[in-house]
């Protein structure tokens, strides 16, 4: 098995998350995506208003792991970012604030009506989350990877919105059918396409700023990653990314 460490082919099977310690930004930016997505989990009952819309605190700042995501694929390649997600997967699942919630307290501490008004996420909604966001996360980057080998590396604005029309498209539906199962169907539906659309609208406002972080990463980092032979299994941690000059 062939693997490439940085622009020098060796043979020697190692897995990918050794690899990408060789690059200089790739730790910074896997933890700005954790905190922007534990972050997003604890704003996310905060209900927002801009003139006549209504949107949760999380839709205004979820989209960054999207934007995230982008980077990680196409600077690092597809392994990177499944390293990303895994890492932010589990740190998300236990800072869930509601399992905290019936933890009981001390007679002299009176905030707990509060937090339990604010964090009192039911279960149902922790789940349709965790399980969107997996899939969502997967989807945008497998979009954009095989993207990449299609255009060759060129018109980066097909990438980044291609993969956040596919991945938040799953990442919604699940979401939405999940958390609010039960209520009328023309309801979830209107809950899908309106989040559905500020989030694909996010990522359109977002691709100036793209080309520029890409850019600047792809200099520093001397890397271009062409996933040719990856392995797109998100469970399977090795993978062989080709960084093309």
């Amino acid at each position: 098995m062939e693997k490439w460490t940085g622009w020098e082919k060796t043979s020697s099977p190692v897995p990918s998350p050794l690899r990408l310690r060789q690059f200089r930004y790739v730790d910074t930016l896997t933890v700005t995506f954790v905190v922007v997505l534990l972050v997003s989990n604890l704003v996310g009952p905060k209900i927002c208003r801009f003139g006549p819309f209504k949107v949760s605190g999380a839709q205004l700042l979820f989209p960054v792991t999207y934007f995230c995501g982008d980077i990680f694929t196409e600077v690092y390649g597809y392994s990177a970012s499944r390293r990303a997600v895994w890492m932010a997967f589990s740190p998300w699942r236990c800072s869930r604030p509601w399992e905290q919630s019936p933890l009981p307290c001390p007679p002299d501490w009176h905030d707990q009506g509060a937090f339990a008004t604010v964090f009192g996420l039911v279960p149902r909604f922790a789940i349709a989350s965790l399980l969107a966001y997996w899939a969502g996360e997967f989807t945008n980057s497998y979009t954009l990877a095989k993207l990449t080998l299609f255009t060759g590396g060129r018109w980066l604005w097909t990438r980044t919105i291609g993969s956040t029309v596919t991945g938040q498209l799953v990442d919604t539906i699940i979401l939405m059918t999940i958390a609010f199962w039960g209520y009328p169907l023309r309801t979830i539906a209107t809950l899908i396409g309106s989040a559905y659309l500020a989030k694909v609208l996010y990522e359109v406002a977002a691709t100036p700023i793209t080309y520029s972080v890409v850019g600047a990463l792809k200099r520093a980092e001397a890397v271009d990653a062409f996933d040719k032979d990856t392995d797109f299994n998100p469970f399977h941690l090795q993978a062989r990314n080709t960084p093309a000059s």
